[in-house]
């Protein structure tokens, strides 16, 4: 039987003992590598495009010599104004890509010996630069969708006689979401938060290429997409599969996410589900790379992402 990908030497292609051996300057080349591939590392001046400049090296900046800005290598983005050594950064994205079911702020914080704030922060940036890889991907040939209702857990009284239905609608938080799942069987997954799973139809619609075939269960929502696509559908109540037709790789997509949510995180806020959609979407689809590559992206990403607007000076409001 050939071994699984995963537990071959192959997939463990970087080790969190190798970054630290490397050193402070190995992790600062890697970033000015990944950031200026054109020029092999060295610098160009974000604001002119100058490839000119003096290197500051007490403090690791650059001056342009054309306009004269002093700049560093992640100067405009998701990086910028960054406290941490590269070292910790390199390792941060290490231990964040390693996490097969995702990595808790907490987790982060402790192993890092940082503050929970400082963790916080830094791994929403990193699945906000994860997620602009899906920004406006389109997914075509077949096609599963579907969708799976997280948070707006209502805890039931202690006493029978004080416990309400909590299926009212006045009983309801509003916190409750719903992940839309569009997910190709040869190809990504894209995710999309809404709070009715009837309002994933369009989205589908805008992200799924014309001709490709799309399978969905038997909820009536979904009838709207046989007008412009082939279908296939799956009545669960019968069965989970039959002739092809079937939702098991959202349906596993889904199993995924509510374990990253439960097991590492066991609350996310509506006003954020969609990060770690993304994020477990971002797992499952290069699951079969090395995790040194998945670092590199990871880096690749964060250096062509703009400073973020909403987690640059974050807790400083």
């Amino acid at each position: 039987m050939a071994q699984h990908f995963l537990l071959s030497a192959a997939a463990r292609t970087l080790s969190l003992t190798g970054i630290y051996r490397a050193g402070e300057d190995a992790a600062y080349e890697t970033f000015c590598r990944l950031r200026w591939p054109e020029t092999d590392g060295e610098a160009v001046c974000p604001d002119c495009g100058c490839c000119e400049s003096y290197k500051i090296t007490t403090r690791r900046k650059f001056k342009c010599k054309a306009c004269h800005r002093q700049y560093s290598v992640t100067s405009g983005t998701i990086f910028a104004s960054r406290k941490l050594a590269f070292m910790d950064v390199l390792a941060a994205i290490f231990l964040f890509v390693n996490g097969a079911k995702g990595k808790s702020a907490v987790q982060m914080s402790r192993e890092l010996d940082v503050q929970y704030k400082t963790a916080w922060v830094l791994c929403h940036k990193m699945r906000e630069a994860m997620q602009d890889e899906y920004e406006t991907a389109k997914v075509s040939g077949d096609v599963e969708v579907d969708g799976a209702y997280f948070g707006g857990h209502i805890r039931p009284a202690n006493k029978a006689e004080d416990r309400i239905d909590r299926r009212r609608l006045r009983y309801q938080t509003g916190t409750r979401r719903v992940v839309v799942a569009i997910r190709a069987r040869k190809g990504r997954t894209l995710t999309f938060v809404t709070k009715t799973e009837a309002q994933g139809v369009d989205i589908v619609a805008r992200r799924v290429m014309p001709g490709s075939i799309i399978f969905a269960d038997e909820a009536r929502h979904w009838d709207h997409l046989a007008r412009g696509y082939a279908m296939g559908r799956i009545d669960h109540s019968e069965a989970y599969s039959l002739n092809g037709a079937h939702t098991n790789g959202a349906e596993s997509f889904f199993s995924r996410l509510r374990k990253m949510v439960a097991g590492q995180h066991h609350f996310v806020s509506p006003k954020y589900l969609h990060q770690y959609a993304n994020h477990c979407a971002w797992l499952e689809d290069h699951r079969r790379m090395d995790n040194g590559s998945l670092v590199r992206r990871v880096v690749r990403n964060a250096m062509a992402a703009p400073v973020s607007r909403e987690f640059a000076g974050y807790w400083q409001r």
